[in-house]
């Protein structure tokens, strides 16, 4: 759209992690979900990629918030701020001139009536004229190219950062769906711990993220291994400097307790099926999309231990909001579409 346009159209996968952006099915933001606020003022001084490098290194006037935990909105003024500010981003690299916006947010299937309207309100505040809420493991099966329209069952194992979405989907609708509070986060947290009681280490959430995108594993024998990630960080006892080896295999031990929870929210999930729908997943096999899909052998340990082929999304962090953007463009076409 140029630079005349009077009315702009936007999906929004707003996430616990990360927040995307699609205008003109080209994704223009892909940024954390995170601002840094002045304290005294509570002015807004940045927003996503600006914003990230300053958590854990505020002062006493800039706080950092993360606006969404387990996949809600928990602070709400924080979480309007961050929508103004990455559609404002989005805006000035695309040259948008009107000030009202049909969108599409993305959002937890477990989400309660008070959650959707938060979400709805900070989407309205920050510029949205008609705003339309998608179910995240519906956009999801969007984004990978499913034809959630036709009479056959597919599943999506959708994990985000702050919950799990597990979704048996036929006949453009939603047939059965479980969301656990167990995510990418969770993971974060049990390294955390882990550095702390075994390696007297103390680590924050972003080196533990680091932690976890390197040498993060859900198997403790992979064919390809990542090379040990060197930790740096403060002694607990003594507040000396430390340098800790971590191994794929020590984090996979670390966070064994919370992929276990996750096997079984599926396999409560398959029990609650019903059996026409559960042959076509055993035939179809499961999908996994979200950030947690990228965790290392998680499709293999998955199909081991229940028996049905899991198949990791092309591209797992990015599926919500393709779907999101598919669901804009045929809005008047999908009537599981939340008005």
């Amino acid at each position: 759209m140029g630079l005349f346009s009077f009315n702009k159209e936007i999906a929004i996968d707003l996430g616990t992690a990360n927040t995307i952006i699609i205008h003109n099915d080209k994704i223009v933001i892909d940024e954390p979900s995170i601002v840094a606020i002045e304290v005294r003022t509570g002015k807004l001084i940045a927003v996503g990629k600006d914003a990230q490098p300053m958590q854990g290194k505020e002062n006493d006037n800039i706080r950092t918030i993360r606006p969404l935990r387990q996949g809600v909105i928990a602070d709400f003024n924080a979480a309007e701020m961050m929508i103004r500010g990455l559609v404002g981003k989005a805006s000035s690299k695309n040259r948008w001139f009107s000030p009202s916006m049909r969108m599409v947010v993305g959002i937890p299937s477990g989400s309660t009536e008070v959650e959707i309207r938060a979400v709805r309100d900070s989407s309205e505040h920050a510029g949205g004229r008609d705003v339309y809420m998608l179910y995240e493991p519906m956009a999801a099966a969007l984004g990978i190219g499913i034809d959630v329209l036709a009479p056959e069952g597919n599943m999506i194992v959708d994990i985000g950062g702050g919950t799990t979405e597990i979704a048996v989907i036929s006949l453009g609708g939603i047939v059965s769906n479980t969301s656990i509070q167990i995510a990418g986060d969770n993971l974060t947290a049990d390294i955390q711990e882990h550095m702390r009681r075994v390696h007297n280490v103390r680590v924050g959430e972003r080196t533990a993220e680091l932690i976890k995108m390197n040498v993060g594993s859900a198997l403790t024998e992979l064919e390809n291994p990542p090379q040990d990630y060197i930790v740096h960080g403060p002694n607990v006892m003594t507040a000396l400097p430390m340098e800790v080896p971590v191994s794929y295999q020590e984090i996979s031990h670390c966070i064994e307790k919370s992929i276990a929870r996750i096997e079984t929210a599926v396999l409560n999930a398959l029990e609650t099926t019903p059996p026409e729908l559960y042959a076509d997943i055993v035939k179809n096999g499961i999908y996994l999309a979200g950030g947690g899909a990228l965790l290392r052998g998680l499709d293999k340990r998955l199909t081991d231990k229940i028996g049905i082929p899991f198949h990791v999304a092309e591209d797992p962090l990015l599926a919500v909001a393709k779907g999101t953007g598919v669901a804009l463009k045929n809005i008047d076409k999908f009537s599981f579409l939340i008005r």
